[in-house]
């Protein structure tokens, strides 16, 4: 039976068109003339496109008439190991043969075999033929073009040789993507907002095959954006062999499973990917069951479309107790192991808090590290702390510098010296990020409180991101989340050899309501002077105190010199007199030599 645009289409040619389907291409062949004249001769005649969906057998399947620019497509089962099995042989009567975007778009879709076009002219002569298959492309499925002239050539070509080495192709990229996430990203804020997404899931190691970007404000209920969106995301996906779908909102559990349904594909949201990295990275005991706990908040939250088995976040729940539905009992143990999480947070914010009472009775300074993800705060650290800590122990060991988000999680304090001989305690924190999920900073405030009780933060950047002031911002606020944003703040220009120096002034004058001071990490320069300044704005508990030292306990002598900055020193008959600006640690631990006045 002829399928399409048959309105007015004579007897006669409907007729030949039946006798079509009777037809047969030998299986060694591609194409077989007599058939492309018969059916270029009808096209010519009614000027519209006809095509034929042909199976590997030879057998014609299907014939379609179309209007004088498309013909319809027949229903095809899409198979996701192979190609379909069947190529599509179709007319342009407007004698152009190249194939257009609406059939290199079904060639992917439907992942057919190949898809012909023969360009015929009005008196049905063939001006030529071009024909496709797909191909894969880093690991995305896309099309090769060829054209020819001579029907013979096209006729002979060995098309089942080539279907054999895509399949091949087609199957080792399956059999990868047990191990890897081929992702969409879709969004309507900003593509650089979707830019910072792909870096995200490049910290997961998801590749990103293709980005679509929503306009307009107006968001959808059902799926976030709108249906003609979700339609042409839900071919994209087909199209890009894509296996995950990354919004770059927040998304509601009923959002998801509506998504979820009509794109057939796991959907997740730029919260639940930035969960995913920091429970990748998590080392510490603290990190892990913060995660764990934002993790629950997130799925509470999202119970109906996420689905009760919850397996998204690691484990079952239980089994179901007498007359409660699986949701209510879902509901009731994410409560539970909430509560428990929090539990084991308060114990070890405690011990925390034992710590840092100790830090603030010994007077020590304590200067943290803040930055948006991926500035250069952990190449700072592993610097610093290589040139000014004492301790030749595991304590000094390197934190994970990579050029990555959210490369190292764990807060580390490590107590340096400066010049001034001023020994203080050095915090780097976990990098912020735009949209950093709510629930994350309250699971990490008992981590982030180091900023807190902080006396002077370094606020490291990356001059070099296009992003600099916007980052900026995100810094700030954080911090006014956590209302440590009154604190002493240097901000600190690194990257600073990525940059012109005209750059370099026009970012300096934007910010000159900042203290700013160039620097940079990889190559040790200005480090000095930053950490200098920073010294200079920590509060002065130090004092001034007159020693007097035994010849027999120089060692106290020793110690000075190397804790405290001395002012003045003379060797007396009785012993050595000092002068030196100490800070309470030292006060107590050389009380004893005090000259009183």
């Amino acid at each position: 039976m002829i399928k399409g645009n048959i309105a007015g289409i004579k007897d006669y040619i409907l007729n030949e068109l039946e006798e079509i389907l009777k037809e047969k291409i030998e299986k060694e062949f591609f194409l077989k003339k007599e058939l492309i004249f018969k059916i270029s001769e009808i096209s010519s005649k009614i000027n519209k496109e006809i095509s034929i969906t042909v199976n590997r057998n030879g057998k014609i399947i299907d014939t379609n008439i179309g209007d004088n620019s498309s013909a319809s497509i027949p229903n095809l089962s899409i198979k996701e190991k192979k190609l379909s099995g069947y190529r599509l042989i179709h007319t342009h009567p407007n004698g152009v043969s190249k194939l257009s975007d609406v059939d290199l778009s079904a060639l992917i879709e439907l992942r057919l075999d190949s898809i012909i076009a023969i360009g015929i002219d009005k008196a049905g002569n063939i001006t030529g033929i071009n024909f496709a298959f797909c191909k894969m492309k880093d690991n995305v499925l896309s099309y090769e073009e060829f054209t020819a002239k001579d029907i013979t050539v096209v006729e002979e070509f060995n098309y089942l040789a080539k279907i054999q080495e895509i399949e091949k192709e087609m199957k080792d990229r399956v059999n990868d993507e047990d191990d890897k996430e081929y992702a969409i990203l879709v969004g309507r804020e900003s593509m650089e907002s979707l830019l910072e997404l792909k870096e995200l899931g490049n910290a997961c190691e998801i590749q990103t095959v293709d980005i679509l970007l929503q306009k307009g404000k107006t968001i959808d209920k059902r799926f976030y954006i709108g249906q003609g969106k979700v339609s042409e995301l839900s071919k994209l996906k087909q199209i890009r062999s894509a296996n995950l779908i990354i919004f770059d909102e927040e998304l509601s559990g009923i959002q998801i499973k509506n998504l979820e349904e009509v794109t057939n594909c796991k959907v997740i949201d730029r919260t639940y990917l930035i969960l995913e990295i920091f429970a990748r990275r998590a080392k510490s005991k603290e990190a892990k069951i913060q995660i764990k706990l934002a993790k629950l908040k997130y799925a509470s939250a999202r119970l109906i479309g996420l689905g009760t088995s919850l397996s998204r976040i690691g484990g079952g729940l239980g089994n179901r107790g007498a007359g409660e539905t699986k949701l209510e009992l879902d509901r009731r143990n994410i409560k539970d192991k909430i509560s428990a999480l929090k539990k084991e947070l308060v114990k070890i914010k405690n011990t925390r808090t034992t710590q840092r009472e100790k830090r603030e009775n010994s007077g020590i300074g304590k200067i943290s590290l803040v930055g948006y993800t991926n500035v250069g705060k952990s190449t700072l650290r592993n610097l610093i702390v290589k040139e000014y800590c004492d301790e030749n122990t595991a304590k000094t060991e390197n934190v994970l510098a990579k050029n990555m988000l959210f490369a190292t999680l764990d807060t580390t304090i490590r107590v340096i010296r400066l010049n001034s001989n001023r020994e203080v305690a050095f915090i780097d924190t976990v990098g912020f990020i735009r949209k950093l999920p709510h629930d994350l900073i309250e699971a990490f405030k008992s981590t982030l409180e180091e900023v807190i009780f902080s006396d002077v933060l370094i606020h490291v950047v990356d001059v070099s991101s296009g992003n600099l002031y916007q980052e900026i911002s995100v810094v700030e606020n954080v911090l006014k989340e956590l209302e440590a944003n009154d604190k002493p703040t240097i901000l600190a220009l690194n990257k600073t050899d990525l940059i012109t120096e005209e750059r370099l002034s026009e970012i300096k004058e934007n910010l000159k309501k900042y203290t700013v001071i160039e620097i940079s990490a990889k190559d040790n320069i200005n480090i000095n002077t930053l950490l200098d300044h920073a010294n200079s704005l920590l509060p002065d508990k130090t004092k001034e105190v007159e020693y007097l030292i035994p010849y027999s306990s120089t060692s106290v002598s020793s110690y000075l010199h190397s804790n405290s900055s001395i002012l003045k020193e003379e060797f007396l008959a009785d012993g050595i007199k000092i002068i030196a600006l100490v800070d309470e640690k030292v006060y107590n631990k050389c009380e004893k030599f005090i000259v009183l006045s």
